[in-house]
């Protein structure tokens, strides 16, 4: 076996004076992100961008514990190695250490004390020009017995980043509130997310359903509902009509949904005289931000067409373009998912997404690329789709995943969220306003992200 696969000490008879070790690290975010999550350092100079952009260094840097962190690391599997006691050091940090720097940390032997076996190292650690980063001593107790061991794999640590969204909300929240009919908030979570949204400068609330268990949330809540708009109305199905009133009206400029069920709501969206729609499918989109994958992704639909036709895939589609386009996604690539990348007569999925290519080639779905069918892991990953020797401009990168059906969509999106810790929003398109719909399962940073896309894409409709 390679040596690399073991680590082995000196002990301290085999000391020599003048000795010495190297250990390099190329420093990642996610170095910063598991030493500040692990030692509870959240200095800004750290972790805030915007901070670190005012302060002496003008970026994030990492954490100088970081670098001593390297030093022990060194000791410990290089010199002196397995069996070596820390047992004291004074560094000095002389130059700070950003990302994308390989920081060489080189330990040298000084000095032996045979009494109690006893060492004490010189410390540098240095960047890839050369510059000193961190100097001074380290003082360890050596082994005293010879060890070889195999080196221990580390377990895979993933750290859940949702930079994406951030930049999404900021930029939500830099324009001028919109009107959001709040549609029977008689809830903490819906009540609250709904605060939040105001707090965060993306809303102004009109609470709608019955005054007195309103008041009475927001009572048990602590929080002060005084200076909003409440309409009193007794159920939710009345609520949801007035909402929709008030988005015809212009009094709202998007809905959002509260304790009540999604079918309530729609059916008041629906409604052919009083309700909301226009010439376009209304379709839900969920925007996602996966950790591990490379940029935004959105899927649709998980949530209103439960069983779409041809006809109602074109438009669908169509809806998540359009939505990609206000993200800043100037040419979205679609994939078309279904089992298998190969048209099967027998699934219809599989030619569905034959004819939709062609409606995009001949200018019935525009301002994406559409590639179909394709499965799911060669839609997203760039090494299933060499393996399956598929070239596509769409293929291993999509932006945008059109699900077959709802259920495919519902459980693809809950699998991202609960398995791969991604984080969501989401809203429904293709009505007059935009629509916030979120689940009784959503956490509080979901709310607020799917208020916050509700908002851009209720900006850009107003625009349009």
């Amino acid at each position: 076996m390679p040596d690399d696969l073991f680590i082995e000490n000196r002990t301290f008879e085999e000391l020599k004076i003048g000795e010495s070790a190297s250990l390099s690290h190329t420093v990642t975010q996610r170095d910063i992100d598991l030493f500040a999550t692990v030692t509870g350092d959240v200095n800004p100079a750290h972790v805030d961008p915007a901070y670190a952009a005012t302060d002496m260094f003008h970026h994030i840097i990492i954490q100088g514990m970081w670098g001593a962190g390297l030093i022990s690391a060194t000791l410990g599997t290089r010199l002196p190695g397995p069996g070596t006691i820390y047992l004291g050091q004074d560094l000095r940090f002389t130059y700070p250490v950003s990302i994308g720097d390989t920081i060489t940390s080189t330990v040298t032997l000084r000095e032996k004390k045979p009494a109690k076996g006893d060492v004490v190292l010189d410390c540098v650690c240095s960047n890839q020009t050369g510059k000193v980063v961190i100097t001074g001593s380290a003082f360890a107790r050596a082994p005293t017995e010879k060890v070889r061991i195999r080196r221990v794999i580390l377990p895979s640590v993933r750290v859940n980043r949702h930079d994406r969204t951030v930049a999404m909300l900021a930029r939500a929240s830099g324009g001028v509130p919109i009107p959001a009919a709040v549609v029977y908030p008689v809830d903490t979570a819906s009540l609250l997310a709904a605060l939040d949204a105001a707090k965060a400068g993306l809303i102004v609330p009109i609470l709608i359903g019955p005054a007195s268990a309103i008041q009475k949330v927001a009572k048990q809540d602590g929080v002060d509902i005084g200076a909003l708009r409440l309409i009193d109305v007794p159920d939710a199905t009345k609520a949801a009509a007035c909402a929709t009133a008030l988005a015809r009206n212009g009094e709202a400029g998007l809905l959002m949904k509260g304790d009540l069920h999604t079918s309530d709501l729609m059916h008041a969206v629906m409604a052919e005289a009083t309700g909301l729609r226009t010439s376009r499918r209304i379709s839900h989109v969920s925007l996602m931000d996966v950790p591990d994958y490379p940029h935004p992704l959105l899927i649709t639909d998980a949530a209103i067409n439960i069983a779409p036709s041809l006809a109602d895939k074109a438009g669908i589609v169509q809806n998540a373009i359009d939505l990609a386009h206000v993200l800043g996604i100037t040419q979205p690539r679609v994939a078309i998912l279904a089992a298998t990348e190969t048209i099967n007569d027998r699934m219809q999925s599989t030619l569905d997404a034959a004819v939709l290519c062609k409606m995009a080639d001949r200018g019935q779905i525009t301002g994406g690329l559409l590639d179909g069918p394709l499965a799911f892991d060669n839609a997203i990953s760039p090494k299933a789709a060499a393996e399956k020797a598929i070239v596509s401009p769409v293929a291993g990168r999509a932006d945008i995943l059109l699900a077959p059906d709802l259920e495919a969509g519902n459980m693809l999106v809950k699998q991202l969220t609960f398995m791969a810790g991604a984080g969501g929003a989401g809203v429904v398109v293709g009505a007059s306003v935009p629509i916030i719909l979120t689940s009784r399962a959503d956490d509080a940073a979901t709310r607020l992200a799917s208020c916050g896309l509700a908002v851009l894409a209720a900006r850009a409709g107003a625009a349009a």
